[in-house]
């Protein structure tokens, strides 16, 4: 099981700690610091330090890249409500997605919360974490793949684009959207309209329609 992140408590602690804090960071595991009192809400005897493992190994992005064949990514920049991503999950597994990529910070992992809600999908579907998301959509770009953002208000609409192509759809955080360096990433940005008193769509709602989307103008490609 991969650990999707340490908590360790600002307080000083045990000696050994700075032991597993070298650990951690020569492993590229996410550390944050936080206070006592939030580890002894989780377990009182962390003994200064909490970890959280993943409900299932991340997969690397050269291994979900490796196939000639993968057309169709999805990034999320900071989706932090594990239900919405294990709907997410559920959706982009349905859809043949290629695999979904997150960011290692401000980013919910795979809990078993995600599993749960994910309803099976999480086995079937490859999932990986990567450092910088704006740097992995310039990688991504020069292996050939568009990059398609989801942010309401926007003039153009979900369904005008060429999903056919080899893409990667990017959507944004519960509260804010992209971040502005990952909207300024992407080639198109498209929006879904609203017709109701609501502002703005769950993310996984959204993610949806993106989706059936993209499988709607593939299938209708290979019945020409």
């Amino acid at each position: 099981m991969r650990i999707n992140k340490i908590w360790i408590q600002k307080e000083k602690g045990p000696a050994r700690l700075g032991e597993l804090i070298r650990e951690a960071k020569a492993n590229d595991i996410p550390l944050l610091f936080v206070p006592k009192k939030s580890l002894d809400r989780i377990d009182r005897n962390h003994q200064g330090a909490v970890a959280f493992v993943a409900a299932k190994e991340y997969t690397p992005l050269s291994v979900i890249l490796a196939p000639s064949k993968v057309s169709f990514l999805v990034l999320l920049d900071g989706v932090e409500d594990p239900q919405n991503l294990g709907a997410i999950i559920r959706s982009a597994e349905g859809s043949g997605v290629d695999g979904i990529v997150l960011p290692e910070r401000r980013s919910v992992g795979l809990t078993e919360v995600v599993r749960s809600v994910s309803a099976g999908a999480l086995e079937h579907i490859k999932v990986t974490r990567v450092k910088n998301l704006a740097q992995t959509m310039d990688d991504l770009k020069k292996k050939g793949l568009w990059i398609v953002g989801a942010e309401g208000g926007r003039p153009g609409l979900w369904y005008e684009f060429d999903f056919t192509l080899p893409i990667a759809l990017v959507f944004g955080s519960e509260g804010k959207g992209l971040r502005p360096l990952v909207r300024k990433k992407c080639d198109k940005i498209l929006s879904i309209p609203l017709l109701g008193q609501i502002t703005s769509l769950n993310v996984a709602s959204a993610a949806s329609v993106f989706f059936y989307e993209v499988v709607r103008q593939r299938m209708k490609k290979r019945e020409r």
